[in-house]
């Protein structure tokens, strides 16, 4: 009779589960990551509603919340698929922390980042640290949501809650430590914060110091892969789930996003990423750190990834723009799918209106239609006014955005890109996919949908000796994963270089956006 284990030697055949936790700025999810040897299958396991709580003045993340809804999770992927899986590991946002006390607890509700609280709080630090010097010790993109300017921000708003704090955990590796105990910082997260030091490899102790901050609060850094132990006991009872390895993916969501890009050429900066959702993260895959004078004026940033290397990118408000759009439609009455709003952009007259995404007007308004509008009128533009306009203004903007951050990718490394993969949620988009080939005059790949967690459970398959190189998993990828082309329309060429003309005229360029 011809065993199992004979089996898989011929034929691949395998029956592993790997359990990748996802958690996105909407919604949250536990997936399950079912491995035959040759490809890999995502199902979803359980889904859940994310998004900020506000409290008061201020705005929050229920954590205790999304931990009861982790758990149920993994006791639905338990009772399906029992002892075949092997690991669990969670992907998340990035800049936002928990923080423990000695004895492990809890001290406060977390903040959002979109929270108003670091409002003025990045010009405050430069006063104290030249933005050149914290650039260079850190080499990251200047944003007010960075953990650095909240931790500034609680010092001086709530000095108690850091004199009280024994360990800070960013999200990802906070809900780690719920699964497995470990007090760990994974990499690619770590990178997200404007204290990691990005040629050193480590938390940049000193620039902390310079602002009075503590650093006995930052727990040790691991690689993206390592094995944080198993499943808490507790944890293992509640889910009926073994116990099972904890592993640490990429826990940055793009980081893992970016590790499942289905490239199949190894030559570093040929190829642009940009991971599509609430946020868009454009970059490209460099082997170090770039800190130039360049990337500071660009206001680019490195990133960590998946064997040491490094996202040179630029993080832009993204899909968030339409979503909230949606938001406010809805608050007048009128309820739209995000299918059909993209139907009623496509009838709108092309390139009448533009915007800045990234104005700092777009971070959080009470109402996104209205500062959309308000913005093209400063702008002496004609202002959008029936819901496809207003979406399609938003979609233009973002795809004319892409090509100034494809222009200042291609400035610094000396490399032309030649060709685009979208990835995650908005890579659904089609309109925007080829809005975005349009305004770039380069192809665009769409997919697939489910990066991230491809990225999360196939690092755990790495982890398990399951696959090998990076361009192995990227590989597994392409094998597993649907993908759509997206040529450029070559007639429209003069209608995109007038547009890209408008937006760099009344925007100013360069992109020193701080």
């Amino acid at each position: 009779m011809t065993t199992r284990s004979a089996l898989v030697r011929v034929f691949g055949l395998k029956k592993q589960c790997y359990l990748g936790v996802d958690l996105g700025a909407e919604s949250g999810r536990v997936m399950a990551g079912l491995w035959d040897g040759k490809r890999i299958r995502l199902e979803e396991i359980h889904r859940f509603q994310n998004g900020g709580v506000e409290i008061g003045d201020s705005l929050r993340w229920d954590v205790v919340r999304l931990w009861s809804e982790i758990q149920s999770g993994l006791s639905a992927a338990g009772a399906k698929h029992g002892k075949e899986v092997r690991s669990v590991g969670v992907d998340a946002w990035g800049v936002d922390f928990v923080l423990l006390s000695k004895t492990d607890e809890l001290l406060g509700q977390p903040h959002h980042y979109r929270d108003r609280r670091t409002s003025g709080v990045m010009k405050m630090a430069f006063s104290k640290v030249a933005r050149e010097r914290i650039f260079a010790e850190t080499g990251l993109q200047f944003m007010e949501i960075n953990t650095l300017y909240q931790l500034i921000a609680l010092q001086k708003q709530n000095p108690e809650l850091l004199d009280a704090a024994d360990c800070l955990l960013m999200m990802p590796d906070f809900f780690h430590w719920c699964l497995s105990g470990a007090r760990t910082a994974e990499f690619t997260i770590a990178t997200t914060t404007q204290f990691f030091h990005p040629t050193k490899r480590a938390w940049s102790v000193d620039l902390l110091r310079k602002f009075g901050l503590p650093t006995k609060i930052l727990p040790k850094v691991v690689a993206p892969g390592s094995n944080l132990g198993p499943l808490r006991e507790s944890v293992s009872a509640r889910t009926g789930l073994g116990r099972i390895e904890v592993i640490a993916p990429a826990a940055h969501d793009t980081g893992s996003a970016v590790a499942a890009v289905p490239t199949s050429s190894e030559e570093p900066g040929t190829w642009a990423y940009l991971s599509s959702g609430t946020w868009s993260l454009m970059g490209v895959e460099v082997r170090e750190a770039q800190l130039s004078e360049k990337v500071l004026r660009f206001n680019l940033t490195n990133e960590g990834g998946v064997d040491g290397t490094y996202r040179l990118l630029k993080n832009i408000i993204g899909l968030w723009l339409v979503q909230q759009c949606k938001r406010a439609f809805e608050a007048k009455g009128k309820k739209f799918s995000y299918e059909k709003l993209v139907q009623l952009a496509r009838r709108a007259k092309p390139l009448r209106s533009i915007i800045d995404p990234d104005d700092s007007r777009f971070l959080n308004p009470p109402n996104m239609a209205l500062a959309i509008q308000q913005f093209c009128s400063e702008a002496r533009q004609p202002i959008p006014q029936s819901e496809g306009e207003i979406v399609r203004c938003a979609l233009e903007s973002l795809a004319l955005k892409y090509r100034t951050v494809l222009e200042c990718l291609e400035d610094v490394t000396g490399k032309r890109i030649e060709v685009i993969h979208v990835v995650g949620g908005g890579s659904r988009n089609e309109l925007l996919n080829q809005l975005t080939a349009d305004a770039c005059g380069r192809p665009v790949i769409a997919g697939p949908v489910e990066a991230t967690v491809l990225g999360n459970v196939l690092i755990q398959a790495r982890a398990a000796g399951e696959v090998g190189s990076l361009e192995e998993l990227r590989n597994v990828v392409a094998k597993s994963a649907e993908m759509k082309t997206f040529e450029p329309k070559r007639l429209e060429v003069a209608a995109w270089e007038e547009a890209r003309e408008r937006f760099g005229r009344w925007r100013g360029e360069d992109e020193a956006d701080s």
